[in-house]
């Protein structure tokens, strides 16, 4: 079976058809840069990620547009923006009500250095809107590389691969003045002092994506339209492109003065340069479904006269932490680099994130990070311990292979893929070599076992691994276990290594008289 996955645009499951078979092109909605990106944006990414590496495995079948098999593997182009201006405050308010996020930033920046809270690697000044940006795409970049997100990873070598709205202003500018000059855009107020809208009612479509069709803006929005805001504008929906605003906190100069771009016009600007008029996919987290990319649709199609932006749209749901939404006030706020702070491996944090469906929201515990962090350890034993006979295994290999597949191409399922993965491992005590090469294929769309690990600490004799700090009262009973297999009491060393086990340490002797210690 094809891969067939959701497609938010038609609400069906149906088969991906790319335009190009030998290269599916594929936007992302990324990070703005005016704070550490959160688990919870992690969680949209790599969801993203896991289906970039699937459509590349040479697993993955996808189908021609006339409807015969395309077999793996293939290139992926991925996009994926890094928005350092536009992004107001108020998501919701077509009109780019608010404060840019980037204000936002700097005041919250200032205040944490006037109470000697700023990190010490921030030398930056928090006036300077520029500088907050770089600071903290730079730690973007870095936590998105650990969690294995492809695309930040290529980007070293290619940065168009994550453009930046502040570089592509004066195409934003072209494009706005495209949409006006075929009666889809609108400038109002004084020359000089102007805001540029689209006007939603030169685009019939518009609302098919969220279902928030012009009448159900009109109707109020749930509360989101004021009269103050719509008085200039034809209609409720109309969304702001361009807004000359001398006084905004980044500005450049525009036929309509000095102002700032819509949110909206970034994306749909950026990937149409670096991918083409209509692309094969789309994605982003479920809150960017309205307004964000129904204005890109729009905007897109009306500047390109295609019946399509992109082919399918590709959407994440929430992540909850232990059964809340993700809030600071309640302590169960986290961000990627607070956890590897706090001794998470990568592996286990990918791995935690992308467990469950993507169209399901997920919950996220410490629990679960636990034992995420078992099950990569276990994964690596395997790979990592390769040297049974591959003959006893080739019918493991294959049962494994195809449910695999199977689950992937049935709308990227990774929880059920999970699990044929676990089956797979449990039905093959002695791994061989081949069994450790259909691992690392699995790995290639996974993306576990190559993450960065945390370092291992050594004492006289345990060696502890995954990041787990010497506990005295572990060691003290390592020396009494050393003690009992001295003295041939068997007995006594196996109940000592039961009862780490229970305090939820799995040990292993290794060469040399030392033992190693993992996460049971």
């Amino acid at each position: 079976m094809p891969l067939r996955l959701h497609n938010t645009l038609t609400r069906r499951i149906e088969p991906l058809v790319p335009i190009n078979p030998g290269n599916v092109t594929f936007y992302s909605c990324g990070p703005t840069v005016y704070d550490d990106a959160h688990i919870g944006n992690f969680r949209s990414f790599l969801a993203a990620d896991v289906l970039r590496r699937w459509i590349e495995s040479p697993l993955c079948e996808l189908t021609g547009s006339d409807g015969s098999p395309l077999p793996g593997p293939r290139r992926v182009t991925h996009v994926m923006n890094i928005t350092d201006v536009g992004h107001m405050t108020d998501d919701e308010d077509p009109s780019g009500a608010g404060e840019d996020k980037m204000q936002q930033a700097a005041r919250r920046l200032l205040e944490a250095k006037k109470s000697g809270k700023l990190p010490p690697e921030a030398k930056i000044d928090p006036s300077d809107p520029y500088a907050i940006a770089e600071f903290y795409a730079r730690r973007f970049l870095e936590d998105a590389r650990a969690l294995g997100l492809k695309v930040a990873v290529e980007a070293e070598k290619d940065p168009t691969l994550m453009p930046r709205p502040t570089q592509r202003i004066g195409a934003m500018i072209a494009m706005i003045e495209q949409l006006i000059a075929r009666g889809c855009a609108y400038a109002v107020g004084q020359p000089g002092r102007q805001t540029v809208y689209f006007d939603v009612q030169a685009f019939p479509r518009y609302g098919r994506l969220s279902g928030n069709t012009p009448d159900t803006v009109r109707a109020g929005a749930g509360g989101r339209v004021s009269d103050a805001a719509q008085s200039e504008k034809k209609h409720p929906a109309d969304f702001m492109l361009w807004k000359a605003d001398p006084a905004h906190v980044m500005k450049w100069p525009s036929p309509w003065g000095e102002g700032y771009p819509g949110w909206h016009i970034e994306c749909s600007v950026m990937a149409r340069e670096r991918l083409g008029d209509e692309i094969d996919l789309h994605s982003g987290g479920e809150d960017n479904i309205f307004p964000h990319h129904e204005c890109e649709i729009a905007q897109s199609c009306c500047a390109t006269g295609r019946e399509f932006f992109a082919r399918c749209w590709f959407h994440a749901r929430h992540l909850f932490v232990e059964g809340a939404k993700m809030s600071k006030s309640k302590g169960n706020f986290y961000t990627a680099r607070d956890l590897f702070a706090r001794g998470v491996e990568p592996a286990a944090l990918r791995l935690e994130l992308i467990r469950t469906h993507y169209r399901s929201n997920a919950n996220f515990t410490m629990q679960g990070l636990t034992d995420s962090a078992r099950m990569v350890e276990r994964w690596r034993r395997f790979t990592e311990n390769a040297t049974g006979d591959p003959a006893e295994s080739q019918a493991a290999r294959d049962d494994a292979r195809a449910a695999f597949t199977e689950a992937m191409n049935d709308d990227l399922n990774v929880a059920a893929a999970i699990a044929e993965v676990n089956k797979f491992i449990g039905a093959v005590p002695n791994p061989s070599p081949a069994d450790a090469d259909l691992m690392r294929q699995f790995d290639q769309v996974l993306a576990v076992l190559d993450r960065p690990r945390l370092r291992t600490a050594t004492t006289e004799i345990g060696v502890f691994v995954g990041g787990l700090t010497p506990d005295p009262v572990v060691v003290a009973k390592l020396d009494e276990r050393a003690a009992a297999r001295k003295a041939k009491d068997f007995a006594r060393s196996d109940a000592i290594r039961d009862e780490l086990l229970k305090m939820g340490y799995a040990i292993k002797d290794i060469a040399g008289g030392k033992v190693e210690v993992s996460r049971a």
